[in-house]
């Protein structure tokens, strides 16, 4: 009985959670592909390399502050629970993201980016809380809905704020975006349960202790590595993308729907991938999968930067987003399964940091590299990092074997 009713919530808490980050991602992927678009638009800037080089930094200010903070996150959710973060993350970015609607400059957008980093986390704490409670044995398939939830707000984000774009203007979509953040986390408020045991004073630990036991313990750090090169080879293409599709519409016009179409394409082949991935991986092997995924992106990505029209770029991008469906699942249930119950968040945490330094790093050098090298040249310098990260795993990773249960306590 007490089985059935422990499956039974933490099912629900995964429907919930799942549901409502769909729209917490829709919400935040309505304008930020749009970026570049915004900053030709609303400040006035018109040359290309300064567009790409600004919405570089812009949109990986956010990630910088954000991998500073996770760790203190993920420490604070292993004392007073994973619930709490969620809801103080959620709530700080309703109201920041609002507030971003009214940046009179690009100075007050990159402070406003840099503020919603420093509070933000509902991600990181949403896949802490669902780890520390699904069975082992299917934490792949759960990472994986989790995973295809929150991928495919990110498709629909694209195509309505494309949509939005040419009808209301880019400005007023920040205020939909903290709208529905707002509402997605008044949900978790009252649907999610957490029965949270705080630790004992004395197990209790810093920052730096948090850090000496996580990168001491076998294999983790190899883990974080191909977690930063995963995030650093996916987001190079972000301030491209948008400046790439409408270079191949030429004069064309609804630039804003097509750059959506283009990253609902992607979007759409990761929901539908997954959950098959991430079953495929509690069977067979977490790092085979991610080892496997790999060495296919890194094909996709070169046939991508001599594309002649979006067509081709929309299919490109969805057999690429086939693959891309098993690398995050796949990389939180390896964390989970070299990792003690009571250190979830904490590892978790400092994953999320990794991912911010990929993700920021990605857009700041994609921008500045497609301003003074090519945008073709972004592409193809992702699909070396991709295989430069296959090889990694499969020194690395790909030969390790499962932990007990009693090894990871």
């Amino acid at each position: 009985m007490g089985v059935n009713d422990s499956m039974e919530a933490w099912q629900r808490n995964l429907y919930v959670l799942s549901g409502s980050l769909f729209f917490v991602m829709m919400a935040m992927s309505m304008i930020m592909p749009f970026l570049p678009l915004y900053i030709q638009h609303d400040f006035g800037i018109t040359d290309p390399h300064e567009v790409t080089a600004w919405a570089g930094i812009i949109f990986g200010a956010n990630f910088l502050t954000a991998g500073l903070a996770s760790p203190i996150w993920g420490n604070l959710a292993d004392k007073y629970g994973r619930k709490i973060m969620i809801l103080r993350s959620g709530f700080s970015m309703a109201v920041i993201i609002t507030l971003t609607g009214f940046a009179s400059s690009l100075w007050m957008l990159l402070g406003l980016r840099l503020l919603n980093g420093t509070v933000g986390g509902i991600i990181p704490a949403s896949t802490a809380l669902i780890a520390s409670t699904a069975p082992k044995e299917r934490a792949g398939w759960a990472q994986g809905m989790l995973q295809s939830f929150t991928t495919a707000g990110s498709i629909m984000g694209p195509l309505v704020g494309g949509l939005l774009a040419d009808r209301i203007g880019f400005r007023m979509i920040f205020f939909v975006t903290g709208s529905l953040i707002f509402l997605a986390t008044l949900t978790i408020t009252f649907l999610v349960k957490e029965k949270f045991i705080p630790p004992d004073a004395k197990e209790r630990t810093s920052l730096a202790e948090d850090a000496r036991m996580i990168f001491s313990t076998r294999p983790l750090p190899a883990i974080y590595f191909v977690t930063v090169m995963i995030q650093f080879a996916l987001f190079s293409i972000v301030p491209v993308l948008p400046i790439y599709v409408q270079s191949l519409q030429g004069t064309g016009e609804n630039v804003a729907f097509y750059a959506g179409l283009v990253a609902a394409a992607m979007g759409m082949a990761n929901v539908i991938a997954s959950p098959q991935l991430g079953k495929l991986g509690d069977r067979h092997g977490s790092q085979k999968i991610l080892l496997i995924c790999l060495v296919i992106a890194s094909i996709l990505f070169i046939p991508q930067a001599f594309v002649s029209n979006v067509w081709q770029l929309v299919g490109l991008r969805f057999l690429l987003g086939l693959c891309l469906g098993g690398l995050l699942p796949s990389v939180y249930a390896l964390l989970r399964r070299y990792t003690p119950s009571e250190m979830i968040s904490r590892v978790y945490g400092y994953n999320n940091t990794f991912i911010c330094i990929g993700s920021m790093l990605g857009p700041m050098l994609g921008g500045l590299m497609a301003g003074y090298v090519s945008m073709s040249g972004v592409f193809l310098l992702t699909s070396a990092l991709l295989f430069v990260n296959a090889i990694w795993v499969y020194v690395s990773l790909a030969k390790l074997r499962t932990p007990s249960e009693a090894e990871i306590r």
